[in-house]
């Protein structure tokens, strides 16, 4: 399978190159997102991509929109890529990674809804006994299901920086009151009903992290990814066992290997063993099979 480190489109300007995304401009309303393979950890973009990688995250994403359609718009825009993309190789170079979306004002806020405790809630748990200002029971155990999903909040990074935790009074001024209680309310829905679904799947939704942006009017939409093994915990759920971290779908399983080598989380990224690298991308294909059966 091809992978693809990052897209060239010589007719499209090239606007901004995220962590995994390259973004071009359409015209004043529409952008082109490539979800590239590239795959970032610990908010570092390493070296190497994972075939076939930006493939998934780009059809499981549209699959979750479709879902997700009821809860809240989305940024999709009813455009075919061939119809901004002409040349055959161009298009042959970025298969299923792209899609073209409506051009939104994004919230400066990453919207993290958790059903489980694990990665820094849990850490953050074992300091205080809460996760973002939220308290919760006395004697969880790492990968706990939650007595009910909460919403941590947390801000954007710019590229080689971390996000970090907040609580929600920190995004209601930024974001206002009532628009902060709508991106929290949205995003918990959205959790619970797409873990529900998953869960029906053989996947367990641990947490997730979504991104919201508004359009000329103030109107929410959901954009960039949703529930994509690269904004998500995805666990097997025949495999589930609290007490310790769960196997994965997704790129902690990359994240766990990194965790073993003598790395200051800091650019450049290691580079990975072939082996790895294999791995991970069956992971995703797996998941991406297991939700959608493709």
């Amino acid at each position: 399978m091809n992978a693809l480190h990052q897209s060239n489109l010589a007719k499209l300007r090239l606007i901004g190159r995220g962590k995994v995304r390259d973004l071009y401009e359409i015209d004043s309303e529409h952008l082109l997102m490539v979800a590239s393979d590239r795959l970032s950890a610990f908010d570092v973009v390493l070296p190497q991509p994972i075939p076939g990688k930006g493939e998934v995250l780009t059809r499981v994403s549209r699959f979750w929109f479709a879902r997700t359609a009821q809860l809240v718009p989305n940024h999709l825009a009813d455009i075919p890529v061939s119809a901004v993309v002409e040349d055959p190789e161009e298009l042959a170079q970025l298969g299923d990674r792209a899609m073209v979306v409506r051009r939104l004002t994004p919230l400066p806020v990453e919207a993290i809804v958790r059903g489980y405790l694990i990665g820094s809630g849990w850490k953050d748990y074992l300091h205080g006994g809460a996760v973002c200002g939220i308290a919760l029971p006395p004697g969880l155990r790492q990968a706990d299901r939650l007595p009910e999903p909460i919403y941590t909040p947390s801000t954007k990074a710019e590229i080689g920086g971390h996000d970090e935790n907040v609580d929600f009074a920190h995004t209601e001024r930024l974001l206002g009151p009532a628009l902060a209680a709508q991106v929290r309310d949205v995003s918990i829905a959205i959790y619970r009903d797409c873990a529900e679904y998953a869960l029906a799947h053989g996947i367990i939704i641990a947490d997730t992290k979504l991104e919201f942006g508004l359009d000329s009017e103030g109107r929410l939409h959901l954009i960039d990814e949703v529930l994509t093994p690269d904004s998500s915990r995805f666990w097997p759920a025949d495999q589930y066992r609290p007490g310790t971290s769960p196997p994965s779908f997704d790129k902690q399983f990359v994240r766990d290997y990194l965790e073993t080598l003598d790395w200051d989380k800091t650019p450049p990224g290691p580079m990975l063993p072939q082996e790895i690298i294999d791995r991970t991308a069956a992971k995703y294909r797996e998941a991406e099979e297991r939700l959608t059966h493709r």
